[in-house]
């Protein structure tokens, strides 16, 4: 058929034969995506068809860091999905009198084919020991913050260029959640289970209000993985390994008229939610013999998924029944306890793949920045030292990067964002007050000494704005040095 066609186009065009060019398949593409994981050495990512792994962030030894994810997510500009996860800083907090860290919750995106580790935002954060539930889809990526019954939900949209994280559900204005997952592609739906009674929800991020949620699902059960038609959810249980049932993860028709608070949790009833659309799928377990799983995702044809379970990564047809062995095992002994699974990513090799250097130099570098003199560092000068700290665009001139001294008048003019002394060091007071890209800071520490004025940012202290060849006229003069 294909020679009769040829011949017929040759015919009718009155010409020679047509050329036609079709891109040459490349060869090793990562047609099967990658998964993505988080072990002991960091986070990585595997090649299903080929098993090789390859560390992309690496982690410092002797568990520095607490980490949470990771999740694949776009971001502005690129063509192939990144990785997202979150630390906590988990050495040991300074006191008045003894040295340390001021622990941060962070969040950040790794590219694994330019090894490029970008820092998002940063909060500082004595109380948790940090951000938990990770997840994304192609709008959002949303987590959970706190601790002591007062969890909040944030989330940042990877639609639109780096802003402020939102925030979804903070007590006790609204009922504290745990997220649990997320619906697939641009949804905004993420599934949250309450804190207090472990009732399951939709959380629409796009209005901010509770929806049903559609299984019937326990107090003590997730993470929850849907897969990339929206139609299976894969569920970690208490024990028995995982469970594979039918969903509907369309938006609910009807949305509640209140926001996602207590009034809402207690209005909205799971066993009111539809009924799952399309062929739906008898319940069963991927394997009851396994303890609970610690995180799950599915492949990007929904015919497999990936446990994170019994500290390595266990891969099972999701068609097969109960006590059907895996069809492979990765990383055994890595203590893996993250895991999540990209699209297929045609235009890439795992040849092509690039370490980063990891966070660490970032955090370290924050935690320099944010030092106080070493005049106001004493028992008799904190209590009067003061600082002050804005916030500004570096693509343009600021009159915000030449402050010297907080002034009432430029005080009057510019507000300042909430900071504190914090015993050696400074830092803001809001939740994810500090965000990347070209947002840098100024910050003027006084009261107890001579005004003292400096520029930093998460990633680097060098303007966005700034010309690379006369650095010296960029009002980041003063600033600390770049990570």
């Amino acid at each position: 058929m294909g020679s009769i066609l040829a011949i017929a186009i040759t015919a009718c065009s009155g010409g020679g034969p047509v050329a036609t060019h079709s891109p040459s398949p490349l060869t090793g593409a990562l047609t099967q995506g990658l998964i993505g994981y988080l072990a002991d050495q960091g986070v990585g990512v595997l090649d299903p068809a080929t098993g090789k792994s390859t560390i992309v962030a690496p982690m410092p030894a002797g568990a520095a860091f607490r980490v949470a994810g990771p999740v694949w997510g776009p971001a502005p500009g690129v063509a192939y999905p990144m990785l997202y996860f979150t630390i906590h800083d988990d050495r040991p907090a300074e006191r008045r009198t003894t040295a340390g860290v001021v622990p941060y919750d962070w969040l950040f995106r790794v590219d694994p084919f330019t090894g490029q580790v970008e820092p998002l935002a940063a909060s500082q954060d004595s109380q948790s020991e940090g951000p938990i539930g990770l997840v994304a889809n192609s709008h959002y990526v949303a987590l959970t913050v706190g601790c002591c019954a007062s969890y909040e939900v944030d989330a940042l949209d990877l639609t639109q260029p780096l802003g402020p994280l939102k925030v979804l559900a903070k007590p006790p204005a609204q009922a504290a959640f745990f997220t649990e997952g997320v619906a697939p592609g641009q949804s905004g739906l993420l599934a949250v289970r309450e804190f207090g009674t472990g009732a399951w929800y939709w959380l629409n991020a796009d209005a901010g209000v509770l929806n049903p949620f559609p299984l019937k699902l326990g107090p003590d059960d997730g993470p929850l993985a849907i897969s990339p038609d929206g139609t299976e959810a894969v569920v970690s249980l208490p024990d028995h390994g995982a469970v594979i049932e039918s969903i509907n993860s369309n938006l609910p028709l009807e949305t509640p008229s209140a926001g996602a608070s207590a009034a809402a949790s207690a209005a909205a009833s799971p066993a009111s939610s539809p009924a799952p659309s399309g062929n739906a799928v008898a319940p069963h377990h991927v394997n009851s013999a396994l303890a609970h799983v610690d995180d799950l995702a599915w492949s990007p044809d929904a015919r497999q998924v990936v446990l994170a379970v019994n500290g390595e990564l266990e891969v099972y047809a999701a068609s097969g029944a109960d006590g059907t062995p895996p069809l492979k095992k990765y990383l055994t002994g890595g203590n893996v306890i993250g895991v999540d699974w990209s699209a297929p990513i045609p235009a890439r090799t795992a040849a092509m793949l690039r370490p980063s250097p990891g966070p660490q130099a970032i955090v370290d570098a924050l935690l320099t920045a944010t030092m106080l003199p070493a005049a106001a560092d004493t028992p008799a000068a904190r209590p009067l030292t003061r600082i002050y700290l804005w916030q500004f665009d570096s693509t343009k001139a600021s009159p915000i990067g030449s402050i010297t001294d907080a002034t009432p008048t430029v005080l009057g003019q510019y507000p300042p964002l909430p900071a504190a002394v914090v015993f050696h060091h400074w830092a803001p007071s809001a939740t994810w007050q500090l965000i990347g890209s070209c947002y840098r800071y100024r910050v003027v520490v006084t009261g107890s000494v001579t005004p003292a004025a400096s520029t930093f940012g998460l990633g680097t202290n060098t303007l966005c704005s700034a010309p690379t060849s006369k650095p010296t006229t960029s009002p980041s003069a003063k600033a600390t040095s770049s990570p």
